[in-house]
C-alpha cells in the first residue's frame, strides 16, 4: 500500500481525469487508459489516436513488470523498392503516407484493459469523448504548434488558435465512441480504418487493420546504483537507457550533478551505449550481448578526455505519463505521433492525425530494419520503472524527446538513485543531450559540428569541463527539446511523491489520497 495515488502528465485536465478514476475505485491501468485517451484529444501535437503506445506495469508482489508493445506495423503494401526508385535514400519525414504505420495506441488500451482493467471501457473513454465533443481550452503549446499546420488538409480546426480558445473535434469524438461501443474493431474496422485504407491507396488492407498491434513481451532490465532498472525491449531503444546506466554505475559517478565529471561520465556512457544503434536496433533484436558488455564499454571511458567510438553520433511528438494507485500498482506510460503532428496527414473521415513512425525504417537493401510489409520500425519510446532488490517499486519514470529520451531519463534516475535528489529537484534540473539532428531523430546517423547541447540554467562547470575533455558544446534554450519528463517515487514507508516537468508549462501532478 502507498499513502496516495497520483497521475503526472503534461496537462491538468488529463491528470484530473486520471485522479477521478483512482478516486472512484479504478486502478492505475484504468487511470492510465482514461488519461491517455484524453491526451489524444487535448494534445494532438504530442500524441493521438493515429499514434503508438508503450507501457510498463508494476504489480506489487510480481517480480517482473509487464511490458506492452503497442507499436504499429507497416502496411502489407509496403514497398522499399518503390521508394528507392523515386530517389529516396531515407523514409520521407512528412507528407507521405508511406511513413505511417498502423497506429497501435487504441489496441494498446484494449490490451491493457483486458489484462488489468477493472472499470468498463465505455466509462474510461467517456471523459475523452466529452472533451472532443464539448470542447476544451487550447493550451499555449497547442496554439503555437497548430500554427505549423496552416494549409494542411484536415487540420483546419487546429490552426489559428489562441491560448484559451475552445477547440472541438466532433469527428474524433465519433471515432472514440466507436471504440467505446464496439471495441477495437469499432475503431480499426470503422470509419477510421476505412479512411486509412482509402488514403493509403494499396499500402494498407482491411486484414492489416483487423490484426492487433499490441503484444505483451518480456521487458529488459539492468542493475544500476543498487536497484534494477526496467525498460522496453526492441523495437524500442529502451536498452540504451539500461546500458548507459550500467556503464555509468561502473565509472565512479560523482553524486553531485554539478561536478563536470558527472556530465562527462553520463555523456560518455550514452555515447558508448548508442553508437551502434543504427545496426543493432530493429524488431526482435537480441541485445543481451550489449547489456552484458557494460563493463567492456565502461573501460573505454577516461575521466579526462573524450573517448573515440567506432561511429560518431550525429522536438518530438510524444508525451509521457506516470501513474500510481493506492495499492502500489505503477504504470509507466508513453504514447506518441513520432514528430509533432506526425506526417501532417489527417485521415479525412475522423480528422485523426497520422504518425510518422515509419521514418525509423531503413531504406538500405537487406538492413535488418528495412521498410517492409508487417514490420515494426525502430522506436524511440522509452518507458522505465525502477525496483529495489526486494522487488518493491521505487520509481516510475519517462520523458518525451525523440532520440534524447534515454539520455534524459538516465540523468533523472542518476540524480535520484545516486545523488539522493528529490523527484521535484531532478525533474526541474537543467539537462544535456547529444546533438539530435534537425528532426530530433538523427543522433546516431549524422555528422555534426556540435557534440553536446546544454540546457539553459545548467551548472557553469559543465561547459568548461566537457570542452576541456574534447567535446564541442553549445548552450540551448530550455524547452521541449530537453523533454517533458515525469517522475513518481515510492518510499520504503509507502509515501509517494510525484513531479511533472515545468518545461511542459501545464504539467500537473494530480493526487488521489487513500
Amino acid at each position: 500500500m502507498v499513502d496516495q495515488g497520483m497521475v503526472c502528465s503534461v496537462d491538468p485536465l488529463v491528470s484530473g481525469i486520471g485522479r477521478e478514476v483512482l478516486a472512484n475505485g479504478g486502478n492505475a491501468v484504468d487511470a492510465a487508459i482514461a488519461a491517455g485517451a484524453a491526451l489524444t484529444v487535448v494534445a494532438p501535437h504530442l500524441c493521438g489516436l493515429g499514434g503508438d503506445l508503450f507501457a510498463l506495469v508494476h504489480v506489487p508482489g510480481e517480480p517482473v513488470p509487464a511490458y506492452l508493445n503497442a507499436s504499429g506495423r507497416a502496411g502489407s503494401g509496403a514497398d522499399p523498392e518503390g521508394l528507392r526508385a523515386e530517389g529516396h535514400a531515407a523514409m520521407p519525414f512528412r507528407g507521405d503516407v508511406r511513413s505511417t504505420t498502423v497506429p497501435g495506441c487504441v489496441d494498446g488500451w484494449f490490451a491493457m484493459h483486458e489484462r488489468y482493467g477493472t472499470r468498463p471501457m465505455p466509462e474510461l473513454l467517456a471523459p475523452a469523448i466529452a472533451l472532443a465533443s464539448g470542447g476544451w481550452p487550447a493550451t499555449a503549446m497547442l496554439a503555437k504548434a497548430g500554427g505549423t499546420l496552416a494549409g494542411v488538409a484536415g487540420a483546419e480546426d487546429l490552426v489559428g488558435l489562441d491560448a484559451g480558445s475552445t477547440v472541438r473535434r466532433e469527428r474524433t469524438a465519433g471515432a472514440l465512441r466507436a471504440a467505446a461501443e464496439d471495441g477495437r474493431d469499432g475503431f480499426y474496422l470503422g470509419d477510421f480504418g476505412q479512411g486509412l485504407v482509402e488514403l493509403g491507396k494499396g499500402l494498407f488492407s482491411e486484414a492489416d487493420l483487423a490484426a492487433s498491434q499490441a503484444n505483451w513481451e518480456e521487458p529488459l532490465s539492468a542493475e544500476a546504483f543498487g536497484h534494477r532498472v526496467w525498460s522496453a525491449g526492441p523495437n524500442s531503444q529502451g536498452y540504451l537507457l539500461l546500458l548507459a546506466l550500467a556503464i555509468a554505475d561502473r565509472l565512479g559517478l560523482p553524486r553531485d550533478a554539478g561536478d563536470p565529471l558527472w556530465a562527462h561520465y553520463l555523456v560518455e556512457a550514452s555515447r558508448q551505449a548508442g553508437y551502434d544503434r543504427p545496426e543493432r536496433l530493429f524488431e526482435g533484436a537480441d541485445v543481451s550481448d550489449l547489456l552484458a558488455a557494460a563493463g567492456e564499454r565502461a573501460a573505454r571511458i577516461s575521466a579526462d578526455r573524450k573517448a573515440e567510438v567506432p561511429v560518431r553520433q550525429s522536438a518530438g511528438g510524444t508525451t509521457y505519463m506516470a501513474v500510481l494507485d493506492g495499492n502500489g500498482m505503477g504504470v509507466s506510460y508513453i504514447q506518441s505521433n513520432a514528430a509533432g503532428f506526425g506526417t501532417w496527414l489527417f485521415e479525412p473521415r475522423t480528422g485523426i492525425g497520422l504518425q510518422n513512425r515509419g521514418t525509423g525504417f531503413s531504406l538500405e537493401p537487406g538492413h535488418s530494419a528495412e521498410f517492409g510489409p508487417g514490420k515494426r520500425p525502430p522506436h524511440t519510446l522509452v518507458p522505465a520503472l525502477v525496483t529495489r532488490t526486494d522487488g518493491s517499486l521505487r520509481l516510475v519514470a519517462g520523458s518525451m524527446g525523440g532520440d534524447s529520451q534515454p539520455q534524459i531519463v538516465a540523468q533523472l534516475i542518476a540524480r535520484v538513485l545516486h545523488g539522493g535528489e528529490s523527484v521535484e529537484a531532478a525533474v526541474g534540473a537543467a539537462r544535456w543531450r547529444l546533438h539530435p539532428g534537425e528532426t530530433g531523430f538523427g543522433t546516431w546517423t549524422g555528422e555534426y559540428e556540435i557534440d553536446v547541447e546544454l540546457e539553459a540554467g545548467r551548472p557553469e562547470a559543465w561547459a568548461s569541463g566537457l570542452g576541456e575533455r574534447g567535446f564541442a558544446v553549445r548552450d540551448a534554450e530550455a524547452g521541449s527539446g530537453f523533454g517533458h519528463a515525469h517522475l513518481i517515487e515510492v518510499g520504503e514507508d509507502g509515501r509517494a511523491e510525484g513531479a511533472a516537468d515545468p518545461r511542459a508549462e501545464t504539467g500537473t501532478v494530480a493526487v488521489a489520497p487513500n
